[in-house]
């Protein structure tokens, strides 16, 4: 008895090593599918970067709770700072691709940044997704294929959006703009000359800034003494709050309406009170009643990053648009049937429809259209107490 035991156990330990090697091999054959964000997540802008994260990761978990895609693989998020440098972005999408595999790429908030890796993705054939950089010339590049795409704004249509506030709400025919001195303010300067043409509006001058400026009095003077009426503000957070500040100090009060970019950043910290004069531009509110999909991503933050609420949430704009995005890169995934970028490519230009955070986007892009969101998308904030609320909302 005690030899036939011994057998059975030689046996039967025998069968669970051959078994293991039998399950390890495909267990091990399904490897994450790897997307990946390429942002600014250090420095000024670094709450842009963490925003987008937030997004990302939230509709990852979810995507990966039901499954993952392609038959069972999990998404992996890998994340690379390109501190708003245009060259540390380029060499971060060539890392992420070449060397992590990564099949989609997310950008940030740096319009130079998404125009200066744009060469990077049509060569290597891996598609872009950017949740916030809005230069229209990201998307609208020339390129076919194009491998560029956007669940954000565009700013042509922000710049039309902005231009018929100052004139048709505020009343406004004789704006000033500053804006920074980058292609992204570029883009803007071309679209609001277009559209306050097109609705009667003379701009009094266009005022430029470089990044770390520490005073735009002698800007903001020139357009005070050129009649502006209104300000239209093109920044991020950190030049944003030098022109808020600069402003007061030469005591004019004008209304100030801004681009989404002093949102990615301290601007509240850096201006206190002044914050609450400038109303902007976002693309998804997280206050009052909310939808299904709301009401669970603010659940997801609260248990994954310890949010109370949404005066929480981090740059709302960014984690909105980005978990749309995630959401939407997947359902390529699935479509395309492979984690292959071109594949992925021509999926993106033709899904479905796909109920989001932001809205249903019924078809999200077309190969005529790479820009998921529009003009009907848009809504105008501002900050009270340092928090980010709808205007309309006292």
């Amino acid at each position: 008895m005690r030899r036939s035991g011994f057998l059975r156990t030689v046996l039967l330990l025998t069968f669970a090593v051959a078994l293991t090697a039998t399950t390890a091999p495909a267990q091990q054959a399904k490897p994450p599918v790897v997307v990946a964000l390429v942002a600014a997540m250090s420095g000024g802008s670094a709450l842009s970067g963490e925003a987008i994260k937030r997004g990302l990761t939230v509709a990852i978990d979810e995507i990966n709770a039901r499954g993952g895609a392609l038959g069972g693989r999990k998404i992996e998020l890998v994340i690379r700072d390109e501190e708003g440098n245009p060259g540390k972005g380029v060499t971060a999408a060539r890392d992420v691709i070449e060397r992590e595999k990564a099949v989609v790429v997310f950008g940030g908030i740096h319009s130079p940044v998404g125009l200066a890796m744009l060469p990077v993705f049509h060569e290597l054939k891996v598609p872009y997704v950017g949740p916030w950089a809005a230069a229209t010339g990201i998307t609208r590049n020339g390129k076919n294929p194009n491998f560029m795409f956007r669940v954000s704004a565009n700013d042509d249509i922000v710049d039309h959006f902005l231009a018929k506030h100052v004139t048709e709400k505020l009343g406004k025919k004789k704006p000033g703009v500053i804006l920074e001195n980058t292609p992204w303010g570029a883009s803007n300067q071309e679209g609001l000359t277009k559209w306050f043409g097109q609705l009667g509006a003379q701009p009094v001058g266009f005022e430029k800034f470089n990044w770390g400026d520490p005073d735009m009095s002698p800007q903001l003077l020139r357009l005070r003494n050129g009649g502006a009426d209104a300000v239209i503000l093109i920044a991020n957070a950190p030049e944003g709050a030098q022109v808020v500040k600069s402003r007061a100090k030469i005591g004019w009060d004008v209304p100030t309406v801004s681009h989404w970019g002093i949102s990615g950043g301290r601007f509240a910290d850096l201006t206190g009170e002044l914050s609450e004069s400038v109303i902007f531009l976002q693309t998804y509110s997280f206050f009052g009643k909310q939808g299904e999909v709301g009401d669970r991503v603010i659940s997801a933050l609260k248990a994954k990053y310890g949010i109370k609420g949404p005066e929480d949430i981090l740059a709302p704009v960014g984690t909105a648009n980005a978990y749309d995005a995630m959401h939407i890169a997947a359902l390529a995934i699935e479509k395309a049937g492979a984690a292959d970028g071109a594949k992925i490519r021509d999926a993106l230009e033709n899904l479905g429809e796909y109920r989001g955070l932001i809205k249903t986007y019924k078809r999200p892009f077309t190969a005529e259209e790479h820009d998921a969101l529009n003009e009907n998308d848009y809504i105008l904030v501002t900050w009270k107490q340092g928090k980010i609320v709808p205007v309309t909302m006292k």
